[in-house]
């Protein structure tokens, strides 16, 4: 797969998701607050798992040998 088509195909879920999203929310009994309430708490969790794999890649490739590119993550965009 090149390239451009990996990108297009990431574009497309990432725009069908948040479709998805913004149709859950409009669609939901719930009021703002909760809604509010529930997505804090699913941000804060998933970003608690992303720094967690990122702690688990960075102890893994220390392990195995030196980085080539010396990358320590300092700009990443999430």
């Amino acid at each position: 797969m090149s390239k451009k088509s990996e990108q297009a195909a990431l574009l497309a879920f990432l725009a069908g998701a948040a479709v998805a999203a913004g149709a859950a929310l409009l669609f939901t009994p719930k009021t703002g607050r909760e809604v509010r309430e529930k997505l804090g708490e699913a941000k804060d969790e998933a970003l608690d798992k992303l720094k967690g794999c990122v702690r688990n890649a960075k102890m893994r490739s220390r392990k195995n040998g030196s980085d080539p590119l010396n990358y320590d993550g300092g700009d990443c965009w999430i």
